[in-house]
């Protein structure tokens, strides 16, 4: 196995691992945890819409915790075998352990099958329904890297593989497929939409040049019109999946803060600085705990 060298801007633990396990921690994006938190916070949406008991709601959150680190590695492991040929030709993507050499395609199969292994036993946890449901989940998680070379639309595929957490964690909590429960997948789809979309605004240029499609190339000039439709859209099925589950006035004033940081996105984007994208994309980690600040105090 090839040893990439250590990159100054990596976290200090990932930096004091050993170097064989620092590539799979690479391979699984650990050093990157934004993307535990965007598939994480559906889920977390789920449950406080459902509202089980305190005892249960504290299980389901940190059994969805474990789960989402377990399943966001997964997925960039799927999507890195998927892509390995075509990271070599974008600049951000180069570097990764399979396109780099870093790591084999066995040895990244093998981790594959761990991941997936270990969160079958988060998934046991659960309750019938939702373990048929994550079963399905499983899927758009293999589909999704394809899905760059056939639409131009692929951040809506992303959505609904990571948007599936708020099905899942409103069924575990004992929900029902209400109202509510397509409400708030609708939301968690148009969430995913909004922030990859300014994500993909970085990877513009090597994407033409790659022939692959993305939100952010389709719409150009148009996102932030786009952007603002999408974040009215998906207040409102927040709004509808709260009213569903006969949320009182808290819950609706609290929605408010959520919008005024999409509308701050927004407003503040520039498509043509790739900083400026990233920094907006993390943003919405804050505005996934406040809708859940929402939930919660509903």
């Amino acid at each position: 196995m090839n040893e990439l060298p250590i990159d100054s801007e990596w976290p200090n633990w990932l930096r004091r691992l050993p170097a064989n396990l620092r590539a799979y921690a690479l391979l699984a994006r650990l050093d990157r945890p934004i993307g535990i938190w965007l598939l994480f916070l559906p889920g977390l949406w789920g449950i406080l819409l459902a509202r089980p008991g305190p005892y249960q709601t504290f299980r389901l959150i940190a059994l969805f915790a474990v789960g989402s680190i377990l399943m966001r590695a997964a997925g960039c492991v799927i999507n890195d075998l998927w892509d390995r040929d075509l990271d070599r030709s974008v600049a951000r993507t180069r570097a990764r352990p399979l396109a780099s050499g870093l790591l084999s395609t066995r040895q990244a199969l093998g981790f594959l099958l761990l991941l997936l292994l270990l969160s079958l036993a988060i998934l046991l946890q659960l309750n019938r329904t939702a373990q048929l449901l994550g079963v399905v989940s499983l899927l758009p998680v293999a589909l999704y890297p394809l899905a760059k070379r056939f639409t131009n639309w692929p951040q809506i595929v992303l959505g609904f593989t990571f948007g599936f957490g708020a099905p899942m964690g409103f069924i575990a909590a004992g929900g029902g497929f209400t109202q509510g429960f397509f409400a708030l997948y609708a939301a968690a789809i148009l969430w995913d939409l909004h922030f990859d979309t300014i994500y993909a605004h970085q990877d513009r240029a090597d994407d033409a040049i790659a022939g692959i499609g993305s939100s952010a190339l389709a719409l150009g000039p148009r996102t932030k019109p786009f952007l603002t439709l999408n974040a009215v859209a998906l207040i409102a099925l927040l709004a509808f999946a709260g009213h569903a589950q006969t949320r009182g006035l808290t819950f609706y004033l609290a929605l408010f803060l959520p919008a005024a940081l999409f509308a701050y996105q927004i407003h503040t984007i520039d498509i043509d600085n790739p900083k400026n994208c990233l920094k907006l994309f993390r943003l919405n980690r804050e505005t996934g705990l406040l809708v859940a600040l929402a939930l919660a105090l509903g």
